[in-house]
């Protein structure tokens, strides 16, 4: 079936609706097109029932994850076109999809580069390889997935049949004026010289029929000639014929037996094979004639609003058959289709048929392997234990950006803080971030870690960046508590997941929870959150050290009469530490102060420690 028929069956000018108006939608199969403010599709997607499928989307807000929520949120007003078949609306939603591309839509992509057969539309037909579909030039066979699996079928063709190589004009006008000569193709018996009337145009065409069937798929009505061929050659005691009739049989046998998979029978199947994480679905396809594979593909489609397997198969289904221009009557695949399509599908449990979906499943994991082994393999173990925190912590969302708050301070002396981030299960480094403690007198662990929480998520806000999926405070219920006002005040409670980590018993405290949650001790996620926690109070340890170091020497320098604090400064940048301004020389002090200075800070050094 042509999809391009619904641009004439089917008018878009519809009326616009509302998302609060849903309830006037019908309970019939059709499509439906999301509009932003911009008046841009952003999603398009089919229904057995619009009004129901619809609904969902503004009924349930809490069951969506994080994309779908921003989608509905972008949602302006609402299209939607009635059709009269679950099969036709797979087909229109294809054709919407391909020609808007709506973000928030699997991206489907035309075949522009995959390369077809050719049977050329002239007299004694040239059959060639081409990118470039031009229906009026010929018929063409394909796409084929594979560049090599086309040439081993224009190979095996060229090794049966005298067919021509040349771009001449064979018209009979221009073989009778003499206008061509035969070629080395004559000469090393590939071409039987129809360019000098050598072959007649019955005979090369009989060979074209036979190479058309062998491009279809068709090997049984080809062997059978080279078989009947062989034995009237044999009774007719023209051996040389009949061995040549043989070699042929045996090249298409041979041929055939690199693609022989399950019983013979199976004839004019498609078989699908899908497999999938959170972010990608890999899905194989093959072509089955005769019980071989004469097409494979597989391909990775990249998940928008996290689509499950049975939704992501029927529309690749109806892609890929349409790429390929498949009209086989049936259908395997592991998995139920959602939308009853015109053909015959099945989820096989046992024999040949279960063992082709197998075979599609198979190559679509290796595919996958193989995908994943190009990125760092450092990022999926870490993905894995992304994925075990979520569970572990009944996380909404994959904790891919997680930051992590620690105080320090001696005595209430020189407070700070420290937030360091984990991004995919490792440090960002970068977005590691120092605080001093600006608005909170003496040790006061509960206030400082508001400060700290207001001022950094304040900033993201005013600076538009993205919030990390999950916080960690370390500390027990009381940190949390004013880590949680300071997100109230900011009035992003709610939307961040926040968690305070309590030392001793490696507890885990969730706001308005009585009770902790324990995490096994032997966990990887338990394991990643005291790796983040450990690092924060590295950081923040660090800062304070090199702060309280740094206060100290800089009041011991200033104390010295006519010494302020930019002197001091440069006196510290330059030699590190007061103990080694005390060991340098007057010439060496001189450089950064002058001669006077620097006598008089060596004297009043010197003096501190008589």
């Amino acid at each position: 079936m042509k999809t391009t028929s619904f641009k004439d069956e089917y008018s878009f000018d519809t009326p616009k609706y509302t998302p609060d108006q849903v309830k006037h939608f019908p309970d019939k199969p059709g499509v439906y097109r999301f509009y932003n403010d911009q008046d841009e599709i952003i999603y398009v997607g089919k229904a057995k029932n619009l009004k129901n499928r619809v609904s969902s989307y503004f009924a349930d807000k809490a069951g969506h994850n994080r994309k779908t929520l921003r989608m509905v949120y972008e949602i302006q007003h609402i299209q939607f076109t009635i059709v009269n078949t679950e099969f036709d609306a797979l087909l229109l939603e294809n054709n919407l999809i391909k020609k808007n591309q709506p973000k928030y839509n699997i991206l489907l992509k035309d075949d522009k580069t995959f390369p077809y057969i050719c049977v050329a539309n002239e007299r004694f037909p040239r059959i060639y390889s081409t990118r470039r579909i031009q229906r009026h030039k010929g018929k063409y066979y394909g796409p084929y997935a594979s560049v090599r699996a086309m040439k081993s079928v224009l190979e095996l063709i060229r090794n049966l049949y005298h067919i021509r190589t040349c771009k001449y004009d064979l018209s009979e006008e221009n073989i009778n004026k003499g206008k061509f000569k035969i070629c080395l193709e004559y000469h090393i018996g590939k071409c039987k010289g129809p360019c000098e009337n050598l072959q007649s145009e019955e005979e090369y065409m009989k060979d074209i029929a036979q190479a058309t069937e062998i491009l279809k798929g068709n090997l049984a009505p080809v062997r059978q000639h080279f078989r009947e061929e062989m034995q009237s050659a044999a009774e007719k005691l023209e051996f040389e014929r009949a061995q040549n009739m043989k070699e042929k049989l045996n090249l298409l046998e041979k041929f055939q037996s690199k693609s022989i998979v399950a019983n013979p029978s199976i004839t004019n199947t498609d078989v699908f094979g899908i497999v999938s994480d959170q972010k990608c679905a890999f899905i194989s396809y093959l072509r089955i004639v005769n019980g071989a594979i004469v097409l494979s593909e597989t391909i990775e489609v990249k998940k928008k609003l996290e689509e499950d397997d049975a939704e992501l198969l029927t529309q690749m289904v109806i892609e890929l058959r349409e790429k390929f221009r498949s009209n086989s009557i049936q259908v395997l695949t592991n998995v139920p289709l959602t939308f009853e399509l015109n053909v015959q599908s099945a989820v096989p449990k046992i024999g040949d048929k279960k063992h082709l979906v197998d075979l599609a499943i198979k190559n679509a994991l290796y595919y996958k392997k193989e995908r994943l082994s190009r990125v760092d393999p450092d990022y999926y173990r870490e993905k894995r234990i992304l994925k075990q925190l979520q569970e572990d912590m009944r996380l909404q969302n994959l904790p891919e950006h997680i930051e992590c708050f620690d105080n320090s301070n001696l005595q209430g002396s020189n407070p700070v803080a420290s937030m360091v981030c984990f991004k995919k299960g490792k440090p960002s480094k970068k977005d590691y971030r120092k605080y001093h403690i600006k608005t909170v007198t003496g040790a006061n662990d509960f206030a400082s870690m508001k400060e700290v929480a207001l001022r950094r998520y304040k900033r993201l806000l005013d600076e538009e960046q993205p919030l990390p999926d999950l916080i960690v405070i370390d500390g027990g219920k009381g940190q949390l508590n004013f880590a949680v006002q300071a997100l109230k005040e900011l009035d992003i409670y709610g939307e961040i997941a926040i968690v305070g980590i309590a030392k001793k018993l490696e507890e885990i405290y969730y706001p308005g929870d009585e009770f902790p949650l324990h995490i096994n001790k032997k966990s990887e996620s338990l394991k990643l959150i005291q790796r983040l926690r450990n690092e924060a109070h590295r950081f923040a340890i660090t800062f304070h050290r090199q702060t309280r170091s740094k206060n100290t020497f800089a009041t011991q320098l200033t104390n010295i009469p006519g010494i302020g604090g930019k002197t001091a400064e440069k006196l510290l940048k330059k030699f590190r530490s007061v103990k080694k301004i005390k060991e340098a020389s007057v010439t060496d002090l001189s450089v950064v102060v002058g001669v006077d200075k620097a006598q008089t800070i060596l004297n009043a050094l010197n003096n501190e420690t008589q």
